[in-house]
């Protein structure tokens, strides 16, 4: 007996609809809630573009020391940049519009006998740059407005407290000259540049050799990642550990550590596998991360900057030749990849513009300035938008260059937030010029381990820079 065929449109997925015609039929629900759902976000299509090169800095010879830092300060004057030096240390200074082939018989900034290991502009003072070297000390100096014009060999300070070479730099970001130091004695110090006075030393805390130091958003807490593979919260007067990870990444190389929105923490670092990871932690509940991602299996240590005004990180690894940057958010997995800037040479180092250096006519929400071999090359992040109109939602009002508390007030327990300014007409200095002073008595001497109450001795004005950004 001859089977009885199946009707043909009985055979079909589940997804058609019980219709009379094949032509016409509707996608379940289930099918399409199991879709990718993409994220929405304004950062969506941030891309980087790397400028002209009649705009780049050219023919300089970048250090080739092999220490982890940025080895570029840069702010809405100057750039700085280590470079070769014989006989000892030194870094060059040029104005932001100085571009194009840069003269090799250029003055220097060269008063360290030793190789410069890393560098920071104030951000209270844009005239004002600190330096630290494998001399062991930190020096302050204070930049011309229109950068030298002869070799800066004579610092405003000199700093004496390491015994070791001095590899990380950290201004305060809200009290007025204060300037956190580490170094490889694994020692923290904290300096009241105006006395040349380290107030506060931490040094029974780190066991090893500190990969990085960093304040958070209003300077009452540090964070640090050491060798001896923990991370710990400071807090910074007391010299105390408020709470510490051990093992944030089970890789043996070197932790980077910044603090992000809402007071977690982002690392970077590398698994037992060398594989480079990121992960995002909750310092109230430090068991487990919120988040880890695993990137790749490149060797270079990741540099992260993060962005408190729209929430971006981005990741510039020492060697690599991309720049990834990711959206930091309050839902899982709360790190969002977003994008990757590619270019064809590798980075040596890597500079930050803050914000209000920016150009907000244009979208811009961050740049960069990248360390070739040879030269020098601002790299420009943008959000596309087709109006010309004032984009508020990129750019909030953000941190300016007025402190919110001085050296004595804040050692002495006051903590200060971030004075905000509007980018909405461009950035306009709206306060008056801060007066550098220094102890001239002090200025070489080897400043004392524990805060002096005695009252200083009279300051010697010197004259602040004609403009302060």
């Amino acid at each position: 007996m001859q089977k009885k065929k199946k009707k043909w449109w009985l055979m079909l997925p589940k997804c058609f609809n019980n219709t009379t015609t094949f032509s016409s039929f509707s996608v379940s629900p289930q099918v399409i809630m199991s879709r990718k759902v993409v994220r929405t976000s304004k950062f969506r299509h941030v891309f980087g573009q790397a400028l002209k090169a009649d705009q780049c800095y050219d023919d300089i010879r970048i250090s080739q020391m092999t220490w982890d830092s940025n080895f570029c300060s840069v702010n809405p004057k100057f750039v700085a940049m280590i470079v070769d030096a014989s006989g000892g240390g030194a870094f060059i200074v040029l104005p932001l519009s100085k571009t194009g082939r840069i003269d090799m018989s250029l003055p220097t900034v060269c008063g360290h006998t030793g190789p410069v290991l890393d560098i920071e502009f104030c951000p209270h003072n844009d005239n004002i740059i600190a330096s630290g070297s494998e001399d062991c000390s930190v020096m302050i100096w204070e930049i011309p407005d229109g950068g030298l014009i002869s070799p800066l060999k004579d610092p405003v300070v000199k700093l004496d407290g390491h015994s070791k070479r001095v590899g990380i730099l950290s201004w305060h970001p809200t009290a007025h000259n204060v300037l956190m130091s580490a170094g490889c004695d694994n020692v923290v110090i904290l300096w009241n540049v105006v006395h040349g006075e380290a107030v506060v030393r931490i040094d029974s805390v780190h066991t090893d050799l500190i990969y990085s130091a960093c304040w958070n958003r209003n300077g009452s807490q540090i964070l640090t990642s050491c060798k001896d593979k923990k991370l710990r919260v400071l807090d910074p007067r007391k010299g105390s550990v408020i709470c510490e990870k051990d093992k944030p990444h089970e890789g043996s190389r070197p932790v980077r550590a910044v603090f992000v929105s809402d007071g977690k923490i982002l690392t970077t670092g590398f698994s037992r596998m060398s594989e480079r990871q990121v992960a995002l932690w909750d310092p109230k509940n430090f068991g487990e991360p919120l988040t880890l991602q695993e990137l790749d299996t490149s060797s270079g240590v990741l540099l992260p900057f993060f962005d408190p005004d729209t929430g971006i990180v981005y990741l510039c690894g020492k060697g690599d030749s991309s720049i990834r940057y990711f959206e930091v958010t309050d839902e899982a997995p709360y790190v969002h990849y977003l994008s990757m800037y590619s270019s064809k040479e590798s980075q040596k180092g890597m500079g930050y513009m803050p914000k209000r250096g920016l150009e907000v006519n244009k979208c811009e929400i961050a740049r960069f300035y990248k360390l070739h071999e040879r030269k020098c090359e601002p790299i420009v992040m943008t959000v596309p938008r087709k109006s010309d109109l004032f984009q508020e939602d990129l750019y909030p009002d953000t941190i300016g260059p007025e402190p919110s508390v001085e050296a004595d007030d804040w050692f002495s327990g006051k903590n200060g937030a971030p004075i905000l300014i509007s980018l909405k007409d461009g950035f306009v200095a709206t306060t008056k010029n801060k007066e550098f002073k220094v102890i001239k008595s002090l200025m070489h001497s080897k400043p004392p381990a524990s805060r002096s109450r005695t009252p200083p001795p009279q300051p010697t004005k010197i004259q602040a820079p004609s403009s302060l950004l």
